[in-house]
């Protein structure tokens, strides 16, 4: 079992791709920063000791839900504090569109753990919700042209791994997760080499077998890099004209991936040009939170949530 998680929930996080261990510390470190060495201190003076509720997490607006399983993990450490455990139900699935009113998961237990976990659960809940919302846009966009969405390393520090999670729920591709397995050779990396087939030779010199892209400016670059033996080119803020030169003129020996200035509505413009993925970094550092709230459905005090 992985610290902190029950093991049902740790074998459905790492189902999913997810790191139980990860996911937990990111519980439990989201959940420290929220008490800041203390408690909270409305919840103690309102609520009672050993005080019980069920409680319903609910869509207050429609889009693709991601990170039930996350937002599951942070009740459960909430509720080890106060050793009395929550039990959690989901009605969805991360992947799945969901209606505004619908119910997307019921938490019932400790009153404290739950109303204490609360904030920190919507918010992880809600940001991976609103990147799996905006990733299915883009993706429904270009559905049919072959031409899939993907990611960047366009970030929140420490989130990574949830928010291209995130963005698989919601029909995208994930690029490179870090640094070290795959090679981007940018304009500076050319700049500081010479010439594209000097940057792209010393790359495989340095690390053969690994996945190498060569970002391009201008079709004479995706020539020489096509020509140096690159299989994936990235179009940096070409026209669509110029992407559909580049695809005519790779002829299908490089994978082809248009970058920069791209909009949700020029999205199927830009898929048709024949390029194999439209880069796009808003996914994740733009994506706005999809609305989603806790209710009380049985409240201690006799009202309805």
């Amino acid at each position: 079992m992985a610290e902190n998680l029950s093991e049902d929930l740790a074998a459905r996080l790492r189902e999913a791709g997810l790191d139980p261990l990860a996911v937990a510390g990111l519980a439990a470190a989201a959940l420290a920063e929220d008490l800041a060495g203390g408690t909270d201190v409305t919840t103690a003076a309102v609520i009672g000791a050993g005080t019980a509720a069920r409680g319903e997490v609910v869509a207050r607006a429609d889009g693709v839900v991601a990170g039930l399983p996350v937002a599951e993990a942070v009740f459960e450490a909430a509720a080890q504090a106060v050793a009395d455990p929550v039990m959690v139900r989901a009605h969805t699935s991360d992947g799945r569109r969901v209606r505004r009113g619908d119910v997307l998961m019921t938490v019932s237990g400790p009153l404290t753990a739950i109303l204490t976990a609360e904030r920190t659960a919507l918010n992880l809940l809600c940001h991976l919700s609103g990147v799996a919302t905006l990733t299915r846009r883009w993706a429904d966009a270009v559905d049919g042209t072959g031409a899939r969405i993907r990611d960047t390393r366009k970030t929140l520090p420490g989130l990574r791994r949830l928010e291209k999670y995130a963005v698989r729920c919601g029909g995208g591709v994930n690029h490179r997760m870090s640094l070290s397995d795959a090679a981007l050779i940018k304009d500076n990396h050319v700049a500081a080499a010479g010439s594209v087939t000097a940057a792209y030779q010393a790359v495989v010199s340095r690390a053969p077998g690994l996945p190498v892209e060569v970002e391009c400016d201008t079709l004479d670059q995706v020539a020489e890099a096509v020509n140096a033996g690159a299989g994936l080119i990235l179009l940096d803020n070409f026209g669509v004209a110029d992407m559909a030169e580049a695809v005519r003129l790779t002829g299908g020996r490089a994978r082809l991936e248009a970058s920069g200035g791209l909009t949700l509505d020029r999205a199927r413009e830009v898929a048709l040009t024949g390029v194999d993925y439209l880069a796009v970094g808003a996914l994740t550092h733009s994506a706005p939170a999809l609305d989603i709230a806790l209710d009380l459905a049985d409240a201690p005090g006799g009202a309805e949530g």
